[in-house]
């Protein structure tokens, strides 16, 4: 399977997860997916955790990733991995954007049409 997505909109296909917080699939494979997120200044997603390793990049702003008990102040062009099964959740310090690459592939993140 390829994916080739092409952005001809800045807004074009972002769906809100939750209060603050948008996210766009940008590109994918048989075993990972690049999404891009677009988070809201001063919210706080809630902790969890999932089976996928999770790769990032900041883009712009700054935000804090929890993991754990640690907190990891990032800012613009700065990146992390996070191990699958582990609990993390990020608070935002400003409006920020993120892209992120999960392995293996998280097929809720799937665009509709390929489901």
């Amino acid at each position: 399977m390829c994916c080739f997505c092409k952005n001809n909109a800045m807004d074009n296909g972002f769906i809100k997860t939750e209060e603050g917080i948008k996210r766009k699939t940008l590109a994918y494979g048989d075993k990972s997916i690049m999404v891009k997120f677009n988070f809201k200044g001063g919210i706080k997603t809630s902790l969890h955790k999932h089976p996928h390793e999770q790769i990032g990049y900041l883009i712009s702003g700054s935000l804090v990733i929890i993991v754990g008990d640690e907190r990891h102040k990032m800012n613009q062009g700065d990146s992390w991995a996070i191990h699958g099964d582990t609990v993390h959740g990020v608070e935002t310090l400003e409006n920020s954007v993120a892209l992120e690459i999960f392995t293996p592939l998280r097929k809720e993140y799937l665009p509709k049409e390929t489901h």
